[in-house]
């Protein structure tokens, strides 16, 4: 009686399903983008090229203002940019079949003009006065241009093009200007490949950084191909690679290279700028499709002292952003009855911020370079998650809370499958907030633990439609919690 109670009280009227027209106008791009320069060591291992091709499919939904060849640890005295308008000329084949999918797909002409040099030395050895170059200048234009958002640099290799345009603003701008400059400034770099890293975090003890320090195996970012042990990996094989971007995927996916050391290590930092609902990159805490990070200065010791190929591991002088662990269970699809439930397994680790997610984003990788071969009826596009109430709420102690995503919808008119959650590494509440009926269902209600000083919650609700490949959405909802 309890649960029937329940949902009459919180039943809304269903949505009607958006049934897809005969001839279906291309979905609208995001309105909000983020603005983003990459620097890639493109050629010192085939994943930059992959991370390139799907980095590609969603041009409409990120503002790309710079592609940089730099070099790294791995390549240090060359640099490819032609390499990267390689991938740009397939990329050209296909723009007008993405276009008729979802608007804003910029013309490879566009990107063609965004292509620069880096630095063509080595780290630090190749900054200084005097070293500016195409990639660095670029930088520093795109500081300076009249913008309000910030400007992520997505770090691919080495670091030192942004070192060197660093250098440049500290030497020819005031100390007022330098520090308007840097403020705009949010890094991502996957790992440090260079010593321009460890310079750029002390040299500028106020620059957004987001990094995993030491090597490879401390990286968050490994978990968009490592194994998870006893895990379904499926979506990272050689085989579905094979099967859902190389081959039968029209000229962009066949530039897709085999995975040589591991399938898309460059790709986390730029997954969390994509708009799905689920990540605010001002807020790396919050989780997305790039991983966690928390705030605090991580100890050499818990940072892979081993290092590789000769980068120097310094101590950090100051915070930043960098690994956090997650606990999730991933859940399991029933024959009959609920139509999933967590399973057995509960996965800890600095990894699962990005393993919670990871068949979400390889499917939403498939559907979008089927984009670039077939026409919209005969491909899938993701939900749009709409919630009934506010996305912040304030409860007290001990009250009853409802949320709802009942107005979800699908361009493609597929049915909808839910799943809510509390992510309880995010607001300093740890013990899990359990829903009070089924946590599959489109409206769930809440408990607020008991709390002595104000507290933060957040909650997931996941929406995927049942197309081929199935497409994820999210929505989060953040309650405070008071006495």
């Amino acid at each position: 009686m309890r649960k029937l109670a329940i949902l009459l009280a919180t039943m809304m009227p269903l949505a009607v399903p958006v049934m897809p027209a005969t001839a279906q106008a291309p979905l609208p791009a995001p309105t909000e983008r983020h603005r983003m320069i990459v620097l890639s060591d493109i050629e010192a291992d085939p994943d930059d090229t992959q991370s390139f091709v799907r980095l590609l499919l969603y041009a409409n939904e990120i503002d790309l203002e710079g592609l940089v060849a730099t070099t790294s640890v791995h390549m240090k005295t060359a640099i490819h940019p032609d390499s990267i308008r390689r991938i740009i000329q397939a990329y050209a084949k296909v723009q007008p079949n993405l276009a008729k999918h979802e608007a804003g797909y910029p013309t490879a002409d566009r990107l063609r003009a965004l292509v620069r040099e880096g630095q063509p030395g080595y780290g630090m050895a190749a900054v200084g006065t005097g070293k500016d170059t195409a990639g660095s200048r670029l930088i520093v234009e795109a500081l300076e241009r009249n913008d309000p958002r910030p400007l992520w640099i997505s770090v691919w290799g080495g670091v030192n093009t942004l070192a060197q345009a660093l250098s440049t603003i500290r030497e020819t701008r005031s100390p007022e200007v330098a520090r308007r400059l840097i403020a705009k400034l949010r890094v991502y770099t996957i790992s440090d490949q260079d010593d321009a890293g460890a310079w750029l975090r002390k040299t500028f003890p106020d620059l957004f950084y987001v990094v995993s320090p030491g090597g490879y195996g401390a990286g968050t970012w490994t978990g968009i191909h490592t194994l998870i042990d006893g895990g379904d990996n499926r979506t990272i094989s050689n085989a579905w690679l094979r099967d859902n971007i190389q081959q039968g995927h029209g000229p962009l996916g066949a530039m897709y290279p085999d995975v040589s050391y591991g399938m898309e290590g460059d790709t986390p930092a730029f997954l969390s700028l994509l708009p799905n609902g689920l990540s605010n990159p001002d807020h790396p805490d919050w989780g997305g499709w790039g991983g966690r990070y928390e705030l605090y200065t991580p100890p050499v010791a818990t940072t892979d002292p081993s290092g590789f190929s000769g980068v120097v591991i310094e101590p950090e002088t100051r915070p930043i952003w960098t690994n956090a662990i997650d606990s999730f269970t991933p859940q399991v699809a029933r024959e009959f009855g609920r139509a999933s439930v967590p399973g057995d397994r509960q996965i800890k680790d600095f990894r699962a911020g990005i393993w919670r997610w990871r068949d979400d984003f390889q499917n939403d990788f498939a559907a979008r370079i089927a984009w670039t071969v077939r026409p919209f009826a005969e491909a899938n596009h993701p939900p749009e998650v709409r919630l009934s109430g506010p996305d912040r709420l304030t409860v007290k102690s001990g009250e009853r809370f409802v949320l709802s995503a009942v107005d979800s919808t699908d361009p493609d008119g597929d049915s909808l499958s839910f799943q809510w959650f509390h992510y309880q590494e995010i607001g300093h509440w740890q013990t899990p907030i359990l829903n009070g009926i089924a946590a599959n269902i489109h409206t769930v209600d809440f408990t607020a633990p008991k709390v002595s000083e104000p507290r933060e919650a957040h909650f997931i609700v996941r929406v995927t439609d049942k197309g081929t490949p199935p497409l994820t959405r999210y929505k989060r909802v953040i309650v405070t919690i008071t006495p």
